[in-house]
């Protein structure tokens, strides 16, 4: 390990919170090394060093869970190649990892559109679940002309015959999916909605935390009485 790595590392566990590490442990399955930092609080690291990729490839290999997230904050998205992102998602075990970290890296890539569509074929549900997200991000980012609208279509329909019985944390990225192609592609807005109609209420064992699933059709609704369908975002990453 370089000392820059070390050094990171040391600060983290500096403003590693007790109180944080419990709640991350008991409600979103994260497991030791973990510190307990706060994100707020990494974000004052974050706004130091800006981007460092090399160091973003160390830290995530330390396998510490607060090193991870703070990995995805430091990344150059661009510069990460197909095997960085495979040894992500494989590694995201829990928590913000798979459907954060490694979705918010991945669809900044230039292979996230690639690299999701051959995680949500993984029978590792982390592995499904980030593959689903960085879908959702993918469109969320990228103007409708650049997108695959044939294939986009296809997804919906597999989300709708397949939704409820993949496994939970897969549920609720397949969920996620449904809402952003509803939300920021207006060419398929419709087929969206009606997809979560035809879907139903989803529900999945999320373990102890509070996440809600909100019911598609009623999301992509609101976004659309506000007239909001197909404005995309500059960043999914906060």
């Amino acid at each position: 390990m370089n000392p820059t790595t070390r050094k990171v590392l040391e600060e983290l566990k500096s403003l590693g919170q007790e109180s944080c590490k419990k709640l991350l442990m008991r409600n979103y399955d994260v497991r030791e090394p973990c510190f307990g930092v706060k994100i707020g609080d990494m974000k004052k690291i974050q706004k130091r060093i800006k981007k460092d990729h090399q160091l973003a490839l160390e830290l995530y290999e330390t396998g510490n869970y607060d090193a991870m997230y703070f990995a995805g904050l430091i990344a150059e998205d661009a510069r990460m190649t197909r095997t960085d992102l495979q040894q992500w998602a494989e590694k995201a075990y829990a928590g913000a990892l798979p459907g954060a970290t490694v979705a918010w890296v991945a669809a900044g890539s230039p292979h996230g559109w690639e690299m999701a569509l051959k995680w949500i074929r993984s029978s590792k549900s982390h592995v499904a679940s980030a593959g689903w997200i960085t879908l959702a991000c993918v469109v969320a980012l990228q103007e409708d002309s650049k997108l695959d609208l044939a294939e986009l279509k296809r997804l919906i329909e597999r989300v709708r015959k397949s939704i409820h019985q993949a496994p939970d944390a897969a549920r609720y990225a397949m969920n996620s999916f449904i809402i952003a192609v509803g939300c920021y592609v207006k060419p398929l807005s419709v087929s969206a909605l009606q997809a979560g109609e035809r879907i139903g209420p989803v529900t999945a064992n999320l373990g102890n935390n509070q996440c809600q699933i909100p019911f598609a059709p009623d999301y992509i609704r609101k976004v659309e009485k506000r007239g909001s369908i197909g404005k995309k975002r500059k960043t999914v990453k906060c």
